[in-house]
């Protein structure tokens, strides 16, 4: 197992944003966390990046506990969070906030080549690497957001809500990135998104989060086709 979560219990004060969590993620998987909004998906990728340090449970990494690691830590295991609202450096330029993506590498050529990657990957990019991330469009900083989390080269990546006050036609475009991601480096994924039903065609599995609690997890083929699903989440 790559990720497995045992118990898992985050709080705010008195406040308890995730009750007993268990999950777990695969190799090369493509798992997705669906809910409403104030469900813990949020809490739950922050708790796995260290951001939000569990109450109680384990997060367990290649099989080691990694709850008590710090952020950088964590990251430097291969594990890449792309935040919800994106957290672009706003003062700094694209090829800069690409680079501070590889801030814990030291393989410098590779990151060039990286670089030149992410430029291939995101056309958009190469063509404003110079312009400052702050006066980049929401789109354009999504893809950026994406970019300098690759930029680390992550085993496993963290996206929270990357739909998130797009236009349907880059939300598209995002997804095909991501799908292709996951097609050329079998890049793990982690998908919290309130696009329940571009979340299920991209993923293999699904959980369903509710009040800080996993309510039902399944293959996304059977979510799609589950009537509760369709009718909360779904339209249907």
């Amino acid at each position: 197992m790559m990720l497995d979560l045992r118990n898992l219990v985050s709080a705010y004060g008195n406040i308890l944003a995730l009750q007993s969590v268990s999950l777990h993620v695969k190799p090369s998987e493509i798992v997705t966390i669906l809910g409403s909004n104030g469900a813990g998906k949020t809490t739950l990728l922050m708790a796995i990046a260290g951001l939000v340090p569990p109450r109680q449970g384990e997060i367990l990494w290649e099989g080691r506990p990694i709850q008590q690691l710090t952020p950088d830590q964590i990251k430097a295991l291969g594990i890449g969070l792309v935040p919800e609202g994106r957290r672009i450096f706003t003062e700094f330029n694209v090829l800069e906030n690409l680079r501070m993506g590889a801030y814990l590498r030291r393989d410098r050529e590779h990151i060039r080549e990286d670089l030149e990657r992410m430029m291939e990957l995101f056309p958009i990019l190469h063509q404003r690497q110079s312009q400052l991330g702050g006066t980049l469009s929401g789109g354009e900083q999504q893809m950026l957001a994406i970019a300098r989390a690759l930029m680390g080269r992550p085993q496993l990546l963290l996206l929270d809500e990357p739909s998130l006050g797009l236009a349907p036609m880059i939300v598209q475009q995002i997804f095909e990135i991501l799908r292709q991601i996951h097609h050329q480096q079998q890049t793990t994924i982690l998908l919290v998104e309130q696009n329940a039903y571009l979340a299920l065609q991209l993923a293999d599995r699904g959980y369903l989060l509710e009040n800080g609690k996993i309510q039902l997890t399944d293959t996304a083929a059977n979510l799609l086709d589950n009537e509760d699903v369709q009718r909360v989440y779904l339209g249907g």
